[in-house]
């Protein structure tokens, strides 16, 4: 089937999400589009998958214009779509994930489970998959989960298959086989759509790139383009993609985490046992995919997990126990992985945000009241420094674009007295043109001699930034290897399988 996409233009009251984009995908292609968070990718692709209506434009398929009143036309028309964020339920088998939503029956309406599992069995045996028609979907790791949305959408007989962002919670070693079963729908006739934003999957499996940036098309690249080259026309500026690093110099250890463990409210143990060392300039990154603990091991170095044993010492003094106020002031900055929802209040403006947690005192507060000019001052100062581009400093942070409303979060935070820093998921929903300039910063604060913990999913940021890698799993350590570990072993470490040789405190 051929795919063409003609002057499509989607608005989002007075904002332009795409601005009449034309798109061709041949059968038999991998069509890569390629462009930052935001550009305007998945919402062109909801168009297409009718889960949006265009405001103008059409969508041909083989020559015949069609009209999609919802998801049911365009799978009816042969479109499927493994979504960045799966569509399944949780409760639900396999087999009954595939069969929703044209349930097949026999007899007095009952359901024909057989017909789908035989679906399952059939589909995965094609590509070689590994799936229990009778397995809860929930019970399944991620990469499995993935299949099943793959077959679901080829049990509906899809001929334009779209994979929207589907490596971001994958590990190397399933997103080589992706490509793999990609390739192999290629080589079947399907006309596949891969949506990403990483460059290195897209100089790997694209026929052809064309490149997305604020709601346009820009232009179009061969594969064999280089990185710079798809960065360039991502951020339409020349981006330097290399980290520049001189190596480490370490000094004594500064953070000791001892055998920290985590629980949720229900009991569920989500850091098991961590203990891990990180000395003052050198860069401990932490690796692995996303949900294995990650997130509350952050939120317990800076105090934000209420059920905590072990200990985090940073200097020599314990923190586990004390407040988040109380952690800040030790000297710890943090940038959360979730800006919009912990790192700033979007309605406050710049000058506002930049003081969030300082106002206890000098030189923001004097005798209970705010010093205007000093914070501005500090505002304008900061601005500059980190170069946020803004209108002003009385701007609510909220109308700022991602990379921009994070410049502030690590302008506020670096520029306390740090004695470490932790940043949970640095560049996630952030330009290329400002992931050089975090990376810069991060370095930076690793040669002031500073302890610095990244969290990262994105295993090139990982390799690039850290002077260690430290693997989690299922809230425990794998292991903590030198940062130019082979990326097959660092893959293996993700899915659990601890490396031959490690460092003893990842025990």
């Amino acid at each position: 089937m051929r795919l063409e996409l003609r002057g499509i233009t989607k608005r989002f009251g007075a904002l332009v999400a795409n601005d009449h984009i034309d798109l061709v995908v041949e059968p038999g292609e991998i069509h890569c589009l390629l462009g930052e968070n935001g550009a305007g990718k998945s919402t062109l692709m909801n168009v297409l998958y009718g889960l949006y209506s265009a405001d103008e434009g059409e969508i041909v398929l083989d020559g015949e214009v069609q009209d999609f009143a919802g998801p049911g036309d365009a799978m009816a028309a042969g479109i499927g779509m493994v979504h960045q964020h799966f569509m399944l339920v949780p409760v639900f088998t396999v087999a009954e994930n595939v069969m929703l939503g044209h349930e097949e029956t026999r007899g007095a309406g009952v359901l024909d489970l057989e017909s789908a599992r035989a679906t399952v069995r059939d589909t995965a045996a094609r590509f070689g998959f590994h799936v229990d028609p009778d397995q809860l979907v929930e019970d399944l790791p991620v990469g499995v989960q993935q299949r099943v949305e793959i077959i679901k959408a080829l049990s509906r007989d899809a001929r334009v298959l779209v994979f929207d962002e589907p490596t971001a919670v994958l590990t190397p070693q399933e997103t080589d086989e992706l490509m793999m079963i990609m390739r192999q729908l290629r080589d079947e006739g399907t006309a596949i759509v891969f949506i990403t934003h990483k460059l290195r999957e897209v100089r790997e499996v694209a026929d052809r790139i064309t490149v997305v940036r604020h709601g346009k098309v820009v232009g179009e690249a061969e594969p064999t383009a280089s990185d710079n080259e798809l960065a360039a026309l991502m951020v339409g500026r020349a981006v330097e993609l290399t980290v520049h690093k001189e190596p480490a110099r370490p000094r004594d250890n500064a953070l000791e985490v001892s055998d920290l463990v985590v629980a949720q409210p229900d009991g569920q143990v989500v850091v098991d046992g961590v203990s891990f060392t990180v000395r003052g300039g050198e860069v401990l990154v932490v690796a692995g995919v996303q949900g294995n603990g990650q997130t509350e091991l952050t939120e317990a170095l800076l105090g934000l997990q209420e059920d905590v044993t072990g200990s985090v010492q940073l200097d020599g003094a314990e923190l586990v126990g004390r407040s988040v106020r109380q952690v800040l002031d030790a000297g710890v900055g943090f940038v959360p992985e979730d800006r919009s929802t912990d790192g700033l209040v979007g309605e406050f403006t710049i000058a506002e945000n930049l003081v969030l947690d300082r106002t206890d005192g000098p030189p923001f507060v004097r005798a209970g009241s705010l010093q205007l000019a000093a914070r501005d001052d500090f505002a304008r100062e900061k601005v500059q420094q980190y170069d946020v581009r803004t209108t002003g400093i009385d701007l609510p942070v909220g109308r700022l674009s991602g990379g921009n409303q994070q410049k502030v979060v690590l302008a506020r935070e670096l520029s306390r007295d740090l004695r470490l820093f932790v940043a949970a998921q640095p560049t996630r929903g952030v330009d290329v043109g400002s992931i050089e300039f975090i990376h810069q910063q991060v370095v930076a604060t690793r040669d002031a001699g500073i302890p610095v913990v990244v969290v990262s999913t994105e295993l090139d940021e990982a390799v690039a930034l850290a002077d260690r890698i430290m693997v989690m799993y299922r809230g425990k350590v794998v292991g903590i290897v030198p940062a130019d570990t082979p990326r097959d072993v660092l893959g293996l470490m993700m899915a659990g399988i601890a490396p031959e040789t490690s460092e003893g405190d990842a025990a």
